[in-house]
C-alpha cells in the first residue's frame, strides 16, 4: 500500500485546515466591521465572520455568524474568494470563504466574540493605511477591485432560499 494514500499515515503526519468565512456586508457607501473581543487580534476591527460547524454549509455560517456577531440581517449577493494563506491566522491554518452581502436589518450591536460592530464608509477602508485583523485589509482591497466588475457567483443554496 503506497503510505501516502493511507489515511492512518495522513491523520498520523497531516493536520487539516479549518474552513472559516468571512462576510462583507454593505449598506450603500458603508461596510460593516467589528471589534475583536478575544484574541488574536484583540481590540483591532476585523470583519464579521467564523468558523464553520460540522453539517453547516458556508453560506448557513455566514448568515449565523453575522447575526450572533453583530444583530444584522443580510442577503448574500456574490462570492469575493477563497483565501487560504496558511499565515493568515496565528491559530492554525484557516481557508475563508468571503462573501459578499447586502444589509437587510438589524442595527450592528457586538455580540459573542465580537466587543463592538459599526458601519464604516468606503472611503476610510480604502486607504492603505487601514489595518484590519488577519488578512481582512488584503480582503477588502481585493474587493474593491472586485466591485469594479462585479461577476456572478455560485453556491450550493443560493437558488432554493
Amino acid at each position: 500500500m503506497n503510505p501516502q494514500s493511507d489515511s492512518s499515515h495522513h491523520k498520523e503526519h497531516f493536520k487539516d485546515p479549518v474552513p472559516v468565512v468571512d462576510i462583507i456586508v454593505r449598506k450603500g457607501n458603508l461596510i460593516l466591521l467589528e471589534q475583536r473581543g478575544r484574541e488574536p487580534f484583540e481590540g483591532q476591527r476585523c470583519l464579521p465572520g467564523g468558523h464553520v460547524d460540522y453539517g453547516e454549509t458556508v453560506e448557513e455560517t455566514a448568515l449565523r455568524e453575522l447575526k450572533e456577531e453583530t444583530s444584522v440581517q443580510a442577503k448574500l449577493v456574490g462570492i469575493l474568494g477563497v483565501f487560504s494563506d496558511p499565515n493568515r491566522d496565528p491559530r492554525g491554518q484557516r481557508v475563508s470563504v468571503v462573501f459578499v452581502a447586502d444589509w437587510i436589518g438589524g442595527e450592528p450591536v457586538g455580540g459573542d466574540d465580537a466587543k463592538a460592530a459599526e458601519w464604516v464608509n468606503e472611503v476610510e477602508l480604502q486607504g492603505s493605511s487601514t489595518k484590519l485583523a488577519f488578512d481582512h485589509s488584503l480582503i477588502l482591497r481585493d474587493y474593491f477591485e472586485w466591485k469594479k466588475h462585479p461577476m456572478e457567483t455560485f453556491w450550493s443554496s443560493k437558488f432554493t432560499h
